[in-house]
């Protein structure tokens, strides 16, 4: 089975070598490989030009728009140019440990899951900020209330996917939205996710981290207007091309 990681990245140079050598180095589960996709998101630093070192399998460097979009869009042109049977989400910065990918993948590999989310609070988080706790706990709530996920941690990065899962659907998220949109899609869609435990070491905004409060009310938006939204406005046949149901993100 091969396996897409994919890797939005904006302005995380001083990182980012450090993140793809543990990507590339990351054992995956028996009868696994790997791509790696790395989305280029319209950096301002010196993203562009360390990329260059990283051209050859199973690296593969897909530039963005020259303006920064957002990690929604950016996983929507990276989804374009996955091959694998397995979609798997990766951020561009430390706070999350590839060593877990082999307990991310297993239970897809293993057949017994269509979705695996690898969840922070299973193992228990320590350093995350207040408001992100406190975000990140009434993001779940929500979600559970409304599509009786029974999740723990809605907004983690580490997101995999069956192949034939990401496709059915028309995402349309441009920033951090993503999560929102892809856990009410998935659960609309009938499917269940599994969660498992992972690490976590979180970062505040001195060191990197991007997402603002505004983009927790997107998300909760988000996920009222999923809920309620007809389920033909966002779900494709089984049948139809990924690169049909991934929407440009200027639009």
């Amino acid at each position: 089975m091969i396996v897409s990681i994919i890797i939005p990245v904006y302005n995380e140079a001083l990182v980012l070598p450090t993140v793809l050598q543990r990507v590339g180095a990351a054992p995956l589960p028996n009868g696994c490989t790997k791509e790696i996709i790395v989305v280029n998101d319209g950096s301002t630093d010196d993203t562009r030009e360390l990329l260059t070192n990283y051209v050859d399998p199973p690296f593969t460097i897909v530039y963005h728009s020259p303006v920064n979009f957002g990690k929604g869009a950016a996983i929507r042109l990276g989804l374009t140019h996955s091959t694998g049977d397995i979609v798997l989400i990766q951020d561009g910065d430390l706070e999350y440990d590839p060593r877990d990918y082999q307990a991310v993948l297993a239970p897809i590999v293993a057949g017994e899951a269509d979705v695996v989310y690898g969840s922070r609070f299973l193992r228990g988080v320590r350093g995350m900020r207040k408001r992100n706790w406190v975000a990140n706990k009434v993001l779940t709530y929500t979600t559970n209330l409304l599509f009786g996920a029974r999740i723990t941690d809605q907004a983690t990065a580490y997101k995999a996917f069956r192949r034939e899962v990401i496709e059915r659907m028309k995402l349309r998220c441009i920033r951090f939205e993503f999560c929102a949109e892809v856990t009410a899609k998935v659960r609309r869609l009938g499917y269940r996710i599994r969660e498992v435990p992972i690490s976590y070491n979180p970062r505040g905004v001195l060191e990197g981290k991007k997402i603002r409060w505004p983009d927790g009310f997107k998300a909760l938006f988000t996920l009222f207007a999923y809920r309620f939204a007809p389920l033909t406005s966002f779900a494709v046949a089984p049948s139809v091309q990924l690169k049909n149901t991934v929407h440009d993100p200027a639009k």
